[in-house]
């Protein structure tokens, strides 16, 4: 608009300038905000073409330094997003967790170690099947071996090996699958430790920050411990200890160098690579450990060498050795002695170890060499000492096929090893060694117990009969005493199963175990006491504060001292001219043959002053033998074992004596050989005893000398006052109270054990 006349004034554009003044309103290109193209194309025009070359060079490395800024930017940004992810996911999974403040290494489960009498190991029991050791008393080899193959960068890290993660990772996409994991042993540990074993994001998190808080609050050798001790090797052994002591029978502080390597090998797949299950594939693992060693300088190639060249061997598919069927009687037991299991405790048992071995050599020795010719496939034995502590016990032919105890949990017919109740029954009513009975068929109501082979000997005494083993006459003394008598002098002797009284148990019908029969002659080669049988000796924890121990004395008298010495003049003719001649080892010893219906069960057990041993041969299933008697296999079992358990100890006599007074022999004879008892009933199983071949009845009686009549004391204590006092006694032998344990212990007037003798250590 013009200052004067009002006239508007419109702006233009594009016009020719004439120059401006104040008072002109007017646009030129210059102050246009977006350029015309066409003035943009006439400028361009205008350009020199060199300089508009290097105006698009500039251009476009301006867009190439924009592009790279703006991707090194949102990398940035997605780091930040990441690590706050991260951090989130972290902090979450962590509050799953309980409070840092209590966080604590859990106790490692208990281990129940289990030692003979000389502290040799005969098992460990418990979830870890071994005890825990130091780092410093293992062999160096183990914790080389496992850090090779797996956290060679063990001392170095943190926790956490972000280089050995990044190679397990890219190894994984390399081959296009998991192959290998970058978890470091402080990881395992922390996995093994506090969480489960399932793969997962919150799990693998948890275990991260588990490893941080055991790198902060133990040292390096203390995880490093820790892990050997509790991480699984397979085959039910947790621990260095343990599966040294079930692949290679040794403890892990005298592991080889091949040894050491196989064992490290099994932590990828313990059960997959156990020597148990397949010896090649934990050879091929093994070596692959000791090249990881010989890269890391761990070993020379010599050793290298050496290595390589052991033999791959196949460790025993369970368990192995009799010694197991102790360990697993006395883990039965030991609740009732102290209660749960709370810590590491050391059991000293009553077991000679020379001895159980010795045994179980013998067992598998004959079942091995008469297996399939006389079909006999299982055998038992048990040794207790006068005491009552059980020396050995083997259960069976191979523990590591079997578990099941035969020795204390299988009950089979005793047979004729039964029969020492009877004419035990009979000589506390009044008989004696030296009565007479015929020796013929007889029959009680239904009945008709007869003698093996159908063979009779006439007029015999008791003592005869006995040694014989005639059935005849075992069944008309259960006449004279009655069922019941027989009973309760067995259970008064030591047996404790069920008993049924009825008169075919004169012949053994009615099942008992090995141990039981066993323990029940104890008190014939102690004197008359019964002792309280057992396996432990004393509990103590690992440091040495004792829990439980057995104590000695209290056994009380069971049966008279005449009586036993009547009995042991009686069983004694069974070695001598009986039915277990081939039983004599040279020591004076006494005991019964037994074997039950067509020859299912063999049985001998016999007694020295020292040691009772009963000895069974069988089948589980109950399958016949082929005419194995208890004076076949049994007696030769028991011959060996005692044998070997008395070198080097002074012979000793049995407890008691008698001796036949002349003119006072009984010869009361039933005028016939057919008793009437309407209500008697034949047995279920007939059970026929073993004979020799017919001998003459006429010949010497035992000669021992009459015994001394006394009161008999009630308890081993009253006893030994007794015996303190002076008695004109007309002969030797007067049974002594219940004597201490000399095998397996100091003998007479000697500070070794017998261990120390069949050692030949100072003898």
């Amino acid at each position: 608009m013009a200052k004067g006349n009002g006239t508007r004034i419109e702006p233009t554009f594009d016009g020719p300038s004439r120059g401006k003044s104040s008072a002109d309103f007017s646009l030129d290109e210059d102050d246009r905000v977006v350029p015309s193209p066409r003035k943009r194309s006439t400028s361009s025009r205008t350009v020199a073409p060199t300089a508009k070359g290097s105006a698009q060079a500039k251009g476009r490395a301006g867009r190439r330094g924009f592009g790279l800024g703006r991707l090194v930017y949102w990398c940035c940004v997605l780091m930040l997003w990441c690590g706050i992810g991260l951090a989130g996911m972290v902090a979450w999974y962590g509050a799953q967790l309980p409070s840092v403040a209590d966080w604590s290494v859990p106790d490692r489960p208990p281990n129940v170690k289990i030692v003979s009498t000389d502290g040799s190991l005969v098992a460990n029991r418990g979830m870890t099947g071994g005890e825990a050791i130091g780092l410093h008393e293992m062999s160096p080899y183990i914790p080389q071996a496992v850090m090779a193959i797996e956290d060679r960068r063990f001392y170095s890290h943190f926790g956490i090996d972000p280089i050995g993660l990044a190679r397990a990772m890219a190894q994984n996409v390399v081959r296009g699958r998991f192959t290998q994991g970058g978890s470091t042993l402080t990881q395992q540990l922390a996995k093994n430790l506090f969480l489960k074993p399932d793969r997962t994001l919150e799990r693998k998190v948890q275990e991260v920050l588990m490893a941080l808080w055991l790198e902060h609050e133990h040292s390096k050798d203390q995880i490093l411990e820790m892990y050997l001790n509790r991480v699984y090797f397979g085959s039910g052994a947790y621990g260095v200890e343990a599966a040294s002591r079930r692949y290679f029978g040794k403890s892990a502080r005298d592991v080889t160098l091949a040894e050491a390597a196989l064992l490290a090998g099994l932590l990828k797949a313990p059960s997959k690579l156990s020597p148990a299950r397949d010896p090649q594939a934990a050879e091929q693992r093994a070596q692959l450990v000791l090249g990881a060693m010989r890269e890391e300088g761990m070993i020379g190639d010599k050793e290298l060498v050496n290595a390589m060249s052991t033999p791959a061997t196949r460790a025993a598919a369970f368990w192995t050795g009799s010694e197991n069927y102790v360990a697993d009687r006395i883990m039965e037991e030991l609740p009732t002695l102290i209660g749960d299991v709370r810590s590491d405790i050391v059991v000293d048992t009553t077991i000679d170890l020379p001895l159980q071995k010795r045994a179980e050599d013998s067992i598998r020795r004959l079942v091995d060499e008469n297996g399939k010719k006389l079909n006999v496939s299982q055998g038992a034995l048990v040794a207790i000492d006068d005491a009552g502590a059980v020396r050995a016990m083997v259960g069976g032919y191979d523990y590591a096929n079997s578990q099941f105890d035969r020795a204390s949990e299988a009950r089979r017919q005793p047979g004729s090893a039964f029969k020492p109740f009877v004419y035990l029954a009979a000589l506390e009513q009044g008989s004696r060694p030296d009565s007479v009975r015929n020796d013929a068929p007889i029959r009680i109501g239904k009945w008709t117990p007869e003698n093996y082979n159908g063979k009779y000997y006439g007029r015999v005494t008791l003592a005869t009969a006995l040694a014989k083993s005639l059935n005849s006459v075992a069944a008309q003394l259960m006449m004279e005493v009655g069922p019941g008598s027989v009973v309760e002098a067995a259970q008064r002797m030591g047996i404790e199963s069920d008993l049924l009284s009825n008169n075919s148990i004169a012949l053994g019908t009615s099942e008992v175990t090995p141990l039981e029969l066993t323990a029940a002659y104890v008190p014939f080669a102690n004197g008359g006491y019964r002792p309280d049988v057992h396996f432990v000796q004393r509990v103590t924890t690992a440091s040495g504060d004792v829990l439980y121990e057995h104590k000695e004395g209290g056994a009380p008298r069971v049966v008279s001292a005449e009586v036993v010495g009547m009995m042991n003049a009686m069983m004694a003719e069974t070695l001598s001219d009986g039915t277990a001649r081939k039983a004599a080892f040279g020591w004076p010893a006494a005991g019964k043959t037994g074997t039950s219906q067509n020859s299912r069960d063999a049985w001998f057990v016999g007694y020295t002053a020292k040691l009772t041993t009963g000895v069974w041969f069988g089948n589980d299933d109950g399958k016949p033998m082929k005419k194995v008697t208890g004076g076949a296999l049994p007696a030769i079992a028991w011959h060996e074992f005692m044998a070997a358990a008395h070198e080097g100890l002074p012979v000793a006599k049995l407890p008691g004596s008698w001796q036949a007074a002349p003119n006072l022999v009984d010869q009361s004879v039933p005028d016939t050989a057919t008793l009437a008892d309407p209500a008697a009933q034949p047995p279920e199983n007939a059970v026929v005893s073993e004979n020799p071949k017919p001998v003459q009845p006429e010949r010497a009686e035992p000669q021992a000398a009459v015994p001394v009549a006394r009161a008999e004391p009630e308890t081993v204590e009253q006893a030994a006052r007794i015996e303190a006092e002076p008695v004109e006694q007309p002969t030797a032998s007067i049974p002594r109270p219940r004597p201490k344990a000399d095998v397996g212990g100091p003998a007479l007037k000697n500070d070794k054990s017998i261990l120390d003798i069949i050692l030949g250590n100072g003898g």
